[in-house]
């Protein structure tokens, strides 16, 4: 391993502009601090992520749900088609060292209880607060925390 930490954003394709403009600054404050930034590589918070790393010179990683390379945003660095649809989520959350959720959704839930079972540290902004199981993700309230979470875990 490099030494670096891969660090997966995930939260809805179709999210509000709060959602975006958080990820945004998420993948930002990622690759500053030397992180490679994951995501599924589409739409929503997954390219505001990508824009907000890719902006700052960071390395994003898209894994694709389909099979063409082509669907990926414009700012994910290397583009990885799985051909595995929503399975792709366990790709995701397996190839990351932490993970960050911003927003809500059925995917988001997904991602953010797969990286509890297999331990790995959840920092979650502006997620409902749906899930009680121990252990928990940690909410959040500002990007800086969740970055710092998503960092030291």
């Amino acid at each position: 391993m490099n030494g670096r930490r891969y660090v997966a954003v995930v939260g809805p394709g179709e999210a509000d502009d709060r959602c975006l403009e958080l990820a945004e600054a998420v993948g930002a404050g990622l690759a500053d601090a030397g992180a490679v930034v994951l995501t599924g590589g589409l739409g929503g918070v997954m390219l505001a992520a990508a824009r907000g790393a890719a902006d700052r010179g960071g390395t994003v990683i898209g894994l694709l749900p389909g099979t063409d390379r082509s669907d990926a945003n414009p700012y994910v660095t290397f583009a990885l088609p799985t051909g595995l649809g929503q399975f792709r989520n366990g790709v995701i959350v397996q190839s990351s060292d932490a993970l960050v959720g911003v927003g809500s959704s059925w995917g988001t839930m997904n991602e953010i209880s797969l990286a509890l079972r297999l331990g790995r540290t959840v920092a979650w902004l502006a997620g409902e607060r749906l899930i009680s199981l121990d252990p928990a993700p940690i909410h959040v309230d500002d990007v800086e925390t969740a970055i710092r979470v998503a960092l030291s875990g």
